[in-house]
């Protein structure tokens, strides 16, 4: 028994080194070293999150909801514990974006490479890097699960529950601190930033494990891109009737709709003969019941799109064919 014994042990002393031959594994770790010093640490005040370098001036891209109110920020690069100044360039509560500005370049910084979102499919490995819990230089692993998400953020001091669409869905694993961070593919490129992750009502509004959501790259460049060039966005590549509406109820007192308060002059309501007081209750085949409703129909389709808006005046059921505008 005491030979059994001694053989097992050093057979157990013996094992060979995990080995490092995989080719998925290899992939990970490249995608890691060339993407992670893209993505740093922000600390906003009391708030923590993460950002991605956006360009070799110092501009830095991440969430809105990051950064708040505030005005300067504290930033920390992947190789590095020294922090750094920066100053916030623009902000868009809307969607959910925002760039800082370091206030000096410091050596080696590395700008990430942005992939074509449109090009983004569902079963594709997604790693999720930033700083979750404070644990800043952190990756997780997981896949895109959906494309095309509309999603309702919500509304805290730092964010105005803003809608947002065409959101990449993965389950690699997104914390608070992750938001702002970088969504990567096997091609070192960013498809999206982290943003925000699906609750469950039926566990307190808990986070619902392996349903997380970014905001995709091309509407990531797109809105960085104008903050950068005027402080503002200009063009936000969202859908628009161009009206402004208050909720809507029945006879029961039940949300029935989105009441039109005014039709901006030779926008694409007015153009299609939309007017105040009529009551928008469908676009295309999707019901609307309230104004977040008609939002978020809105945001799951562009500028130029044709729709159908179905809507009720004096009590009788209209439709008219709109052309879309920009938001």
């Amino acid at each position: 028994m005491d030979s059994g014994s001694s053989t097992a042990a050093g057979a157990a002393t013996s094992a060979p080194a995990p080995s490092t031959s995989d080719q998925l594994e290899q992939n990970y770790q490249q995608v890691i070293s060339q993407v992670l010093p893209s993505v740093v640490q922000i600390t906003a005040g009391d708030s923590l999150g993460s950002g991605i370098v956006f360009d070799d001036k110092g501009d830095i891209v991440t969430n809105a909801h990051v950064i708040g109110t505030a005005q300067t920020f504290t930033v920390t690069l992947a190789n590095s514990t020294k922090p750094l100044d920066a100053t916030l360039v623009g902000s868009d509560p809307q969607s959910d974006l925002a760039v800082i500005k370091l206030s000096s370049l410091p050596n080696g910084l590395k700008p990430a490479t942005f992939a074509d979102s449109s090009k983004v499919a569902v079963g594709q490995i997604a790693l999720a890097m930033g700083s979750p819990l404070g644990l800043s230089s952190s990756v997780t692993e997981g896949i895109v699960s959906a494309v095309g998400r509309t999603v309702t953020e919500p509304q805290t001091s730092g964010s105005p529950g803003a809608t947002i669409g065409n959101m990449v869905q993965t389950s690699a694993a997104i914390n608070p601190g992750n938001s702002g961070g970088a969504l990567v593919n096997l091609s070192s490129q960013v498809i999206g930033i982290n943003t925000l992750t699906a609750v469950d009502p039926e566990l307190g509004n808990s986070a619902a494990p392996g349903i997380g959501f970014a905001i995709p790259a091309v509407t990531v460049t797109s809105i960085a891109n104008q903050l950068i060039t005027s402080g503002k966005v200009t063009n936000s590549g969202r859908a628009a009737l161009g009206v402004t509406v208050r909720p809507y109820f029945d006879t029961n007192f039940q949300p029935a709709g989105a009441v039109i308060v005014s039709v901006a002059s030779g926008g694409p309501a007015a153009s299609a003969g939309l007017q105040a007081g009529d009551v928008i209750t469908k676009i295309n085949d999707t019901a609307i019941t309230s104004p977040s409703a008609l939002t978020t129909a809105l945001a799951s389709l562009s500028p130029g799109d044709k729709v159908t808006v179905g809507y009720q005046r004096d009590a009788q059921n209209q439709t008219a064919d709109v052309t879309l505008g920009t938001l």
